[in-house]
């Protein structure tokens, strides 16, 4: 193998890692166990031919916004985003909370509640770009002290207590609600306000766009991007200890601590073993992709507006749902996680089909079979959906975990988010290891989880740095 340095799995994350490292002039091959890149954003027809099914990421707001991703010519390999006329919809039992790109007509809607709502993403929006270059980030003094400390003050919350104190209407509450409850942790938790104010943020500064084709075009663009650059990838290489890369400088692994371990072994200080091992994984997904003939019949007709679609009702119902896991329980009525790609691109389904991807949270490595309860939830809001469906393909936590390596339990992100995670993944020395030219490249480390390449980003960055080669 003639190459400078070696990423062990092409994820977003260690393609990101390879880009860097091969635009710094370092000879870069990917390997990867599996037969197509991609990891977490892989494409594939799981339920009928013609239909086009996401195998983890649907929506990407974190990726189009990244401050590393924009600033890579993808477009020019293929890569075109799309977006819905509105960004994502909230229903409930009477009515739909619906997020548009433009901060003051969502306001509109949400009655005594429009100035704060306003007011507070107004300045987040307005600030996106700083807030993620700190946000997206590993701990340190923020670039940009004056957006961070507004967004910071209000990040440290739960988001249950932020949503109650900042609005006053249930529908504002449940929004807010649906948007935190994408950080996998229980509402009342610490910081859970962080990802509701990101994650609305990006609403209005981004949209929520998708992929045309898939989240694997994401994938093959930047994998296209890599080989421009002199850059190497072989698929169904799987690494299983030091052994199968010893011939490079440097080696980056885009997996999680306990794979790490298992490759390394011995080759680690007694104590950096005792600290992965410490590692805590997060809730698992229990996963379904339909094949549908005909879209969606939502009870309120303006959520056909939208990609995404978040079901679970009130904040209160929310909390409910996302506390479950934490203490070993699969929630009764599930927070539901949709996506209806194809009323944006209808090449993922023959003419006149549809598509739809969902998933709830459940303990990690739960075996409760979610498909009845995720159903009830869908029903719920548009009555007669299981008439629409063609097929349908189950993906309990075991099922990620072997369709992808990473996803240990069904943990979609790469580690529980705990206030500690949050900052310091898998520990202080966060993308290094004690193994000299080893690194940590994946969601496991700072920012964590999310297609955003900012894991990889910044372990290339360091790799760097250890070379000599300034960056």
């Amino acid at each position: 193998m003639s190459t400078d340095a070696v990423v062990v799995g092409a994820g977003p994350n260690g393609l990101a890692a390879a880009i860097v490292l091969a635009r710094a002039g370092v000879r870069v091959t990917v390997l990867e166990s599996e037969s197509t890149i991609g990891g977490g954003a892989r494409s594939a027809e799981l339920t009928l031919p013609g239909f086009v099914h996401d195998l983890g990421s649907a929506v990407h707001p974190l990726a189009a916004g990244s401050p590393f991703f924009r600033t890579l010519p993808l477009h020019e390999h293929g890569l075109e985003w799309l977006h819905s006329e509105a960004v994502l919809a909230h229903p409930l039992d009477d009515r739909a909370v619906i997020v548009e790109r433009d901060v003051a007509q969502t306001a509109s809607r949400l009655g005594t509640d429009a100035a704060s709502y306003q007011k507070l993403f107004l300045r987040l929006s307005k600030n996106w770009q700083s807030i993620a270059e700190d946000f997206l980030g590993p701990p340190r003094i923020p670039r940009h002290p004056f957006a961070a400390a507004n967004f910071g003050v209000n990040s440290v919350r739960s988001a249950s207590g932020f949503a109650r104190a900042k609005f006053k209407t249930g529908e504002a509450r449940a929004l807010f609600a649906g948007l935190a409850a994408h950080s996998m942790r229980p509402l009342e938790s610490v910081l859970s306000a962080s990802f509701g104010l990101v994650l609305g943020a990006t609403c209005h500064a981004i949209g929520w766009p998708i992929p045309r084709g898939g989240a694997q075009n994401i994938s093959n663009a930047l994998g296209s991007y890599l080989w421009s650059l002199g850059g190497r990838i072989e698929p169904d290489v799987r690494v299983r200890s030091m052994s199968d890369v010893s011939q490079a400088r440097t080696v980056l692994f885009d997996v999680t601590p306990r794979q790490l371990l298992q490759i390394l072994g011995e080759r680690l200080p007694a104590s950096y073993r005792r600290s992965l091992h410490r590692y805590k994984y997060g809730p698992g997904a229990f996963k379904v992709d339909y094949a549908l003939s005909e879209p969606i019949p939502w009870r309120s007709s303006e959520c056909c507006r939208a990609i995404t679609i978040h079901l679970g009702g009130t904040l209160e119902e929310i909390a409910e749902s996302e506390r479950a896991p934490w203490s070993g329980a699969p929630p009764e009525k599930p927070f539901v996680l949709l996506a209806q790609p194809t009323i944006a691109d209808p090449s993922r389904a023959p003419e006149g089909k549809h598509t739809a991807w969902a998933y709830c949270h459940v303990p990690n490595g739960s075996t409760c079979d979610m498909l009845p309860r995720i159903e009830a939830q869908i029903e719920r809001f548009a009555p007669g959906f299981r008439e629409c469906v063609l097929a349908r393909h189950v993906s309990a936590p075991a099922d990620l975990e072997r369709q992808n390596a990473n996803l240990i339990g069904g943990d979609i992100g790469g580690g529980a988010s705990t206030p500690l995670q949050m900052f310091l993944r898998p520990n202080w020395h966060m993308y290094r290891t004690p193994v000299k030219g080893v690194y940590l490249c994946s969601s496991s480390t700072p920012p964590g989880g999310g297609v955003h390449g900012m894991c990889g980003f910044f372990a290339a960055r360091a790799a760097l740095r250890d070379l000599g080669i300034a960056r």
